[in-house]
């Protein structure tokens, strides 16, 4: 998946491709209408490049698209454009986080299933510096600090006026593991069991008494667009990061979230249990 291919484009391509073929026409026929090449229309449809939303408009109108339909799908071919606040920051930025803030900003909802460190939407400033102090290649303090604020401004996505829903599982060892300091950890896990109390956000954790289970995969996070058929997988390994969105990985990844939900206590459990190991801190 390129940086490009953002839920907006991956939407505006499905639903080009739906008005379409309501119509029964060909890529070829299409293209004659408008003025542009069979090529073309399946770049469109296909969320490869970027797309003029004047086409669109006129792809639509000969679709016989409604003025309602027509309007939502040209706000898509005009935010695929969009720059989000991060292109500010974009050269501290490796290309797969890029993506990852693109589809974030954009998403819906999150389900994580994380095994090593907090994730970052819920980490405090000081727990996010501490990781990035742990790193086996040495940052100067400027480099932490500007990657720490932008792991603190994308945070913002569980503010907005439309909730976003964020669903985090934690391996036991999450939470039981002191990062930076004693001090740092209290304040990590205070604020695990004050975001546990929004209607928006479901914590658990999966106790080590619960022994083997269907976390072979690793972390990972499910990125929600707004059906199922636009959602991606992300999964961060220590040497890289993978996108991805075909059906039988989508369906995998699911598959062992919903496991890993079952076998996990319930939010009640899950907070008695953070604020024992941030009493016996």
């Amino acid at each position: 998946m390129s940086v490009r291919t953002t839920t907006r484009r991956r939407q505006l391509g499905a639903t080009l491709r739906k008005l379409r073929a309501h119509t029964g026409m060909t890529l070829e026929e299409a293209g004659r209408l408008v003025g542009v090449s069979k090529a073309t229309v399946s770049r469109y449809e296909t969320q490869a490049g970027p797309v003029k939303w004047i086409v669109v408009d006129a792809l639509c109108r000969e679709y016989g698209a409604s003025d309602a339909e027509r309007e939502a799908v040209v706000s898509l071919a005009k935010d695929a454009k969009q720059q989000g606040w991060w292109s500010s920051f974009a050269d501290a930025i490796p290309e797969s986080m890029n993506l990852l803030l693109t589809l974030e900003d954009e998403a819906m909802r999150e389900d994580h299933f994380s095994c090593v460190y907090v994730p970052g939407l819920l980490q405090t400033r000081a727990y996010s510096a501490a990781l990035q102090r742990a790193n086996e290649i040495p940052l100067e303090p400027a480099e932490i600090e500007q990657l720490v604020d932008i792991r603190m401004k994308r945070q913002e996505v569980l503010a907005r006026p439309r909730p976003f829903r964020l669903w985090a599982i934690l391996d036991e060892s999450v939470i039981r593991r002191v990062v930076g300091s004693r001090e740092i950890m209290k304040e990590q896990l205070g604020r695990l069991l004050e975001v546990n109390e929004s209607p928006h956000i479901t914590l658990q954790v999966l106790p080590f008494s619960n022994g083997a289970h269907g976390a072979a995969l690793g972390s990972f996070v499910i990125i929600g667009g707004t059906e199922p058929a636009l959602d991606v997988v992300y999964v961060d390994f220590h040497t890289g990061s993978l996108f991805l969105e075909k059906d039988e990985e989508l369906e995998r990844y699911r598959l062992a979230f919903e496991y890993l939900r079952a076998q996990a206590l319930d939010m009640e459990a899950s907070s008695a249990m953070i604020h024992r190991a941030r009493k016996e801190l």
